[in-house]
């Protein structure tokens, strides 16, 4: 069963004349913030969309070392799994499931964010009251929501930093097919610098959603390039917007792994191009269908990959379904969505607390608002 959820855009600064998808087709089945010292965003910055990385000269500073240790650490406390601790003395079925998590992965490039914090992402584009709580909310609203909800999750596992972050839709899928016949929406510069100007505001990062509709991540994402470069813009990709031949909102789409490795590749040439600190990309899924050879996803030292659970229902299919499409396919890191609305519809008894949350197995490290 599928649900479609799209509203026409109604923020007064901008009303769009197409409809934007406020996550169409969604369903979920029923079984220290980069470099010390580094300025988190530049009030002057000039931009020139789809100028691709330049060959001038960078200086490139040394990178922070990274501390294996700990974060080998991290990753087996992330994991879950009762096991892994040395005084366990498990003798249930369970004992003998394999062993899936911490997933392997590189090290990282000194820098890394994850898994040394966690990353709380308000998610939704400024044009449309539909998408999410950045267009839902005045700006002060959202504000004062985010930094609320932020408070919640530190308080829930004080041992993990908490990091705010802007989730902006800079590509939103379309109703309609557009001149180009693409339909997607790419959204100007001064809305992104809109969601750079409010991470500021909360000491946080910027990641930029794209749906890309029936473009392609390829046609996309070197548009984006210039505000990609900058050390706190952070990327995320929707599978579910990825069509090959039926129209956004119709039915779910999908990427393969060479489309999640090509982004990584991507955002990978621009931390080495400009000595960024790592990356990190998110693909969103919540079927197995949605992201296909996931197994050949490649995590690089340069981008950390979390696949975030972005489905909504009650609590028990949510879980179910972080289950059966992240648990059982790891790749790297996880993540969680939760929706301030959807997730009430009866049956719902209650969205999930961060507590409940961080009972999962393994424990989401980015934490996804819609």
């Amino acid at each position: 069963m599928f649900e479609r959820h799209h509203k026409r855009a109604t923020n007064p600064r901008t009303p769009l004349a197409r409809p934007l998808f406020a996550i169409g087709l969604i369903f979920v089945a029923s079984a220290g913030v980069g470099y010390a010292g580094t300025r988190l965003l530049s009030d002057d910055v000039a931009f020139t969309r789809g100028v691709p990385p330049s060959s001038e000269t960078v200086t490139k500073p040394p990178r922070p070392p990274l501390d294996r240790a700990l974060y080998d650490a991290k990753l087996k406390a992330l994991a879950n799994d009762p096991r892994l601790s040395a005084t366990t003395t498990d003798t249930s079925a369970t004992a003998t499931r394999p062993f899936l998590w911490p997933a392997e992965a590189p090290y990282p490039l000194g820098g890394a964010l994850l898994p040394f914090n966690r990353i709380v992402a308000y998610y939704g584009n400024y044009l449309s009251t539909g998408m999410g709580v950045l267009g839902e909310y005045s700006h002060d609203e959202m504000i004062a929501k985010l930094k609320a909800t932020v408070a919640l999750w530190q308080a829930a596992d004080p041992s993990t930093p908490v990091i705010p972050a802007i989730d902006y839709i800079a590509v939103t899928a379309q109703g309609s097919a557009g001149k180009d016949g693409k339909y997607r929406l790419r959204m100007p510069d001064s809305e992104i610098q809109q969601a750079l100007d409010d991470a500021r505001e909360v000491n946080g990062i910027v990641i930029l959603d794209v749906q890309v509709g029936k473009s392609t991540l390829q046609d996309e994402l070197p548009l984006l390039a210039d505000f990609l470069r900058l050390p706190q813009v952070h990327l995320a990709i929707d599978p579910e917007f990825a069509m090959h031949g039926a129209a956004p909102g119709t039915v779910i789409g999908s990427f393969d792994a060479k489309d999640i490795n090509y982004a990584a590749q991507f955002l990978a040439e621009l931390v080495d191009t400009y000595n960024l600190p790592p990356k990190i990309l998110i693909v969103h899924r919540f079927t197995e269908d949605m992201v296909t050879r996931a197994s050949m996803i490649k995590p690089l030292p340069e981008v950390q990959i979390v696949m975030d659970m972005d489905g909504w229902g009650d609590q028990a299919k949510k879980i179910n379904t972080y289950q059966r499409v992240i648990y059982s396919e790891p790749v790297q890191f996880t993540g969680f969505k939760l929706f301030y609305k959807n997730d009430l519809k009866p049956p719902s008894t209650g969205m999930m607390t961060p507590v409940q949350v961080l009972k999962l197995a393994p424990k989401p490290i980015f934490i996804q608002y819609q």
